[in-house]
């Protein structure tokens, strides 16, 4: 048996999720960011290492506020795993563009792997994905959006 239950666990995630769509909606990337950790460290493939509630904060409300990542405010998961015994939530998580008026849905994904730390905080994130799987919904999203007098 791992150090938190399974409820805990999935408290934890379900929050983590609510507060991403939360800091999406709002641009409050520091709500997004208290749920690290003052130690934690960060593995973001394309921006690097970030040590550090304080870090990952400025990292956050920086990168969302640049285009074209301010344009996505979802980041529904499509599945997750839990590995109860380590307090591990893998998953793979859609980066969804705003729809751009044609009622589409423009997305990529990345796999995300979390470790819990106890207390509704993160001591670890890491993200990996195929920036070449970005590029064609990137053109596509502002192709449409164009179209839809965007």
């Amino acid at each position: 048996m791992g150090k938190w239950t399974r409820e805990e666990l999935q408290e934890a995630h379900d929050r983590y999720v609510a507060t991403a769509q939360e800091a999406a909606r709002t641009g409050n990337w520091q709500l997004w960011a208290d749920q690290f950790t003052e130690d934690a460290d960060y593995n973001e493939h394309h921006y690097g290492l970030m040590h550090g509630r304080e870090q990952i904060a400025t990292w956050i409300s920086e990168t969302m506020a640049q285009w074209p990542n301010s344009e996505m405010r979802a980041f529904p998961h499509d599945w997750c795993v839990c590995d109860e015994e380590r307090g591990w939530w893998i998953c793979q998580i859609e980066n969804r563009f705003d729809d751009p008026g044609d009622g589409q849905v423009y997305e990529a994904a990345n796999i995300t792997v979390l470790h819990y730390a106890g207390d509704h905080q993160w001591s670890y994130e890491e993200d990996a994905y195929n920036p070449a799987n970005f590029a064609p919904v990137v053109t596509a999203w502002v192709e449409a959006k164009r179209a839809h007098g965007g």
